[in-house]
């Protein structure tokens, strides 16, 4: 268990949707021991990615949501590694957009439990940033993933298809603002954040959202 740890890396690209297109930079994290780890989405530099996870057996590719630049390098990650690429099934019509000819290899189902080095993973279902976003949750390390569900300072962008911003809201304030406070926020973009520095927000998040 001491062994297990959290690591991070950044990748840059573009996110392309609705006919426009972004430069971003994606956080990519890995979670394990010295032996074996998860990748939590794996974004535009496969080669960078697979350098990180340093032959240990990755015990899958797992995807936060299916936007382009969480999910445009998983395959090759995956064919890399021996790793299955997970994904919630609701997501698959963004998947689809990316990879039309490569299907995910499973799915992540809300209250699923996953292990990685002597740690243990729970997946959220957080719809509204995309319909089948997850977050994935670490209690043993204090530690949630929330890909683009939840930023410091607000939640993910809702402007674009298959986004929503009531249903985002109503995911942050029923499954993540129930989490300890000090639990560290580890996002799909940008600086990590805590449960307790955003959960003031909240109020201001639910009057937009009316």
């Amino acid at each position: 268990m001491s062994d297990t740890r959290v690591e991070h890396l950044t990748t840059s690209g573009v996110f392309t949707l609705d006919g426009g297109s972004w430069e971003v930079d994606n956080n990519v994290w890995l979670v394990g021991d010295d032996d074996e780890v998860v990748v939590i989405d794996a974004p535009h530099d496969p080669a960078a990615i697979v350098e990180a996870v340093d032959g240990r057996r990755v015990v899958a590719v797992l995807c936060t949501h299916g936007h382009n630049d969480h999910v445009n390098a998983a395959p090759a990650v995956a064919e890399a590694t021996g790793a299955p690429i997970l994904l919630h099934p609701e997501d698959r019509v963004l998947w689809d957009m990316t990879h039309p000819d490569r299907a995910p290899d499973g799915e992540l189902a809300d209250g699923q439990s996953l292990k990685v080095g002597g740690t243990e993973l729970t997946v959220l279902h957080t719809p509204g940033h995309a319909p089948g976003a997850v977050c994935l949750y670490a209690p043993d390390l204090g530690v949630l993933f929330s890909g683009d569900t939840l930023f410091q300072g607000g939640p993910g962008a809702t402007g674009r298809s298959y986004s929503d911003f009531p249903t985002i809201v109503e995911s942050i304030r029923r499954r993540l603002l129930s989490l300890p406070e000090e639990t560290v926020v580890n996002t799909g973009h940008g600086d990590s954040t805590t449960i307790g520095a955003e959960a003031p927000h909240l109020q201001e998040w639910l009057y937009r959202g009316q």
